[in-house]
């Protein structure tokens, strides 16, 4: 829906509001038209069911106002003396048009001094853990949200089960596309693997201003722009689903480019406007190396132990070569003094092409050899022709054309581009645009595969690892201590704050036992 369907729509809500309840606004000391002007008339109805003022934000706030609208048309009923359940589940199963019925039909006072206490324990708890949702789901969508590392793209950085909290906030906290879905979960609710949403109406895109924006080398969670297809795997019925933008997988990877920027790949490394990036000092770039053993194979356990791999390895005992897909520089220089290792290096193919890396149309590069690529930025033109429409075809289609509610068509014409069928020679950007790789670079899906990350399809940045979980290690040594409460950015290697956290525990909780026997 665009902004103008929304204005419609909240009109017409305006208009059904106050033909429901103007003649309870009467009852209640109000006058009738107060029931009829926006926003001014929610004010007045939280007077009436004697309700804090600030209830107001929350009918404003997406998924937010699906709890907070249905305790609201509870507490209008029960101002006026209807408090079975009976009428409670009328009054929510009828979407609230049992208001009308309490407007028109009755005559029940309305009850001045109400006890907003529940009059049972049951209410109270059904009370408390609608507004906790309530605050986890603000919480949740706007500040702070936790993310789970799933897979090894982003290895030495950031582990296979690392826990984080994602800033929101840092970027700027993104409105929920999706106006009516299951709060607090993603894409599936748990238990039942169902659908969590509805895909319409969906909520014009909308960001709150950030204090900061996306720097080359942030690490950044972001929606897998082209999450599109099989959506709903686990339910094995082969169907299409096409995902609103804050339903598709949430991926996690560092930003090596930036709008504006031009990006290309050389033997596995990154380079910016003609210049090798320089990655922060955190940053552990895993390449795959080959080499030959001296005729014995390695130990796994030896390389778990001792140098950290993990996966990701191959020997041939025939040949004796050796194969390592995903290991550090630093890893590298070890592995060279090895007794068993006689020769090793680096490995970057120059030679093969693919056509499933971006922008799919044909065989041009490779991982370790790509580009040169135009990052796009907002406001920017660029030239459309036959030759550069491949990489832009997807922004202008997609990204800037049916999430924006638009019907965009990109063709050919001999050597003309067509746009709609109208003849095009250049394009503006609409918004701006990234370029996600993992730290793993053989081992890592990215923008190399699938292109550019819109700025709409922007989650959020990690900020602090609260736990890590290593799934391969057995009893306490299955959390990574000396990753739990350390930050995700900075220099050096991570610093836990769990002491400092522990001890700031057991001060707050001696403060609290004293307070409480010297109040004895």
């Amino acid at each position: 829906m665009t902004f103008t369907e929304w204005f419609i729509f909240f009109l017409i809500i305006q208009m059904v509001h106050f033909l429901g309840t103007w003649k309870l606004y009467q009852r209640a000391g109000r006058k009738a038209w107060e029931a009829a002007i926006p926003v001014y008339n929610a004010v007045v109805l939280m007077q009436i069911i004697n309700r804090p003022k600030w209830w107001v934000i929350l009918f404003f706030i997406p998924i937010v106002n699906l709890i907070i609208i249905p305790v609201t048309w509870v507490e209008t009923i029960r101002s006026f003396g209807r408090n079975s359940t009976a009428e409670t589940f009328a009054v929510i199963l009828t979407l609230g048009f049992y208001i009308y019925y309490v407007n028109y039909a009755t005559n029940d006072p309305y009850i001045v001094d109400r006890d907003l206490k529940p009059r049972s324990e049951v209410g109270e708890w059904v009370s408390s853990i609608l507004f906790a949702v309530i605050a986890a789901t603000i919480v949740h969508t706007y500040f702070m949200q936790p993310f789970t590392i799933p897979t090894s793209s982003l290895e030495k950085t950031l582990l296979v089960g690392d826990f984080l909290l994602v800033s929101k906030f840092h970027y700027g906290a993104r409105i929920p596309k999706t106006a009516v879905a299951f709060p607090m979960v993603h894409d599936t609710i748990p238990v039942v693997n169902t659908k969590s949403y509805l895909n319409d109406p969906q909520i014009p895109y909308l960001r709150f201003p950030g204090f900061e924006n996306i720097e080359r080398n942030d690490i950044v969670v972001f929606n897998w722009p082209v999450d599109t297809v099989n959506a709903f795997q686990q339910y094995g019925d082969g169907k299409y689903y096409e995902k609103p933008i804050d339903k598709k997988s949430n991926y996690v990877k560092r930003a090596v480019g930036v709008p504006g920027d031009s990006l290309s790949v050389k033997n596995g490394f990154v380079f910016i406007n003609g210049e090798q990036l320089k990655l922060p000092e955190r940053a552990k770039p895993q390449f795959t190396y080959t080499g030959v053993t001296k005729g014995q194979p390695f130990n796994p356990q030896t390389l778990y132990k001792v140098y950290d791999i993990t996966d990701g390895f191959g020997y041939n005992p025939t040949t004796n070569e050796f194969t390592f897909v995903a290991i550090t520089e630093e890893t590298f220089e070890r592995l060279k003094n090895h007794p068993n290792v006689a020769s090793i290096q680096r490995s970057a193919d120059t030679v093969s092409k693919s056509s499933r890396l971006f922008p799919n149309d044909r065989a041009r590069w490779n991982n370790d050899n790509f580009g040169p690529i135009y990052i796009p930025k907002k406001g920017v033109t660029v030239k459309i022709t036959p030759e550069s429409m491949p990489f832009y075809k997807e922004i202008i289609e997609t990204y800037e054309g049916s999430e924006y509610g638009l019907n965009n068509k990109l063709s050919l014409n001999g050597t003309q581009v067509l746009l709609n069928g109208n003849p095009i020679s250049e394009y503006t950007f609409h918004q701006n645009y990234y370029w996600m790789m993992g730290d793993n670079r053989n081992n890592s899906e990215d923008s190399r595969t699938w292109g550019y990350v819109p700025e709409n399809h922007v989650v959020g940045k990690p900020v602090f690892i609260w736990l890590s979980w290593d799934s391969n290690a057995s009893g306490f040594d299955k959390i990574r201590w000396d990753r739990v409460f350390t930050t995700v950015k900075g220099d050096g290697d991570p610093t836990s704050f769990l002491p400092y956290f522990l001890i700031a525990l057991v001060v707050f909780f001696g403060w609290r036992f004293f307070k409480q026997r010297r109040e004895a």
